[in-house]
């Protein structure tokens, strides 16, 4: 099996940044604090039904500078190890939201979770399924993986629209899969493997890139 060295977001002069047709991926920074926490703050009651619930004494980033700028060294860790990339989703130079890629699992998996989230202002304009596109072509043709997996609670209707618009299989419900506000909730779980990007890759990039 061919393995890359993990070609992951670089910090400083070197950040990486991946590129679609309208939107740029790229890691968070302590310079973003201002732009996250407003855009966060402002999303709160939106994104709080499908996020899991923040521990009662865990310090919150939305609020400490510190604790963002310990978030964000946790995910440049994460990166140069391999183990996840974190990228904030950019239009032009306005926060728009997060997508990443979470436990990257080697060996005889090679594969790895999509987890996002979007500003409402931004919603329904197609930006997340760009963005998921962008980060499968990193992930399958710089990382190498194999399979990617999205997972999303049923009723969250917005979350599954957009694996509609990529046309992604589903796979069918893991029940009581992940802790989302303080309830353990159903999650559909949605599959591509890279023999399916590499089917589609051109129609992808096409209609996204």
């Amino acid at each position: 099996m061919r393995m890359r060295h993990p070609a992951g977001p670089r910090r400083a002069d070197g950040v990486r940044r991946l590129h679609g047709r309208r939107v740029v991926l790229r890691p968070l920074g302590p310079g973003d604090f201002d732009a996250w926490s407003r855009v966060r703050r402002l999303n709160d009651e939106w994104l709080r039904g499908w996020e899991p619930r923040r521990p009662p004494l865990a310090n919150d980033p939305t609020h400490q500078s510190d604790t963002f700028s310990t978030r964000c060294a946790m995910r440049d860790r994460e990166a140069a190890n391999g183990t996840a990339f974190g990228f904030g989703l950019f239009v032009g130079d306005d926060l728009a939201g997060e997508i990443n890629l979470n436990h990257v699992l080697r060996g005889a998996l090679q594969s790895a979770t999509i987890g996002y989230w979007i500003d409402q202002a931004w919603a329904g304009q197609s930006l997340m399924p760009e963005g998921v596109v962008v980060l499968a072509q990193f992930a399958f043709e710089q990382l190498d993986l194999h399979r990617l997996e999205i997972c999303i609670v049923p009723r969250n209707h917005n979350s599954r629209r957009v694996m509609e618009k990529l046309g992604l299989r589903e796979e069918g419900v893991a029940l009581r899969y992940l802790e989302i506000n303080g309830v353990w909730e159903d999650h559909v779980r949605y599959g591509v493997t890279i023999e399916e990007w590499q089917s589609r890759r051109d129609e992808l990039r096409q209609q996204w890139m």
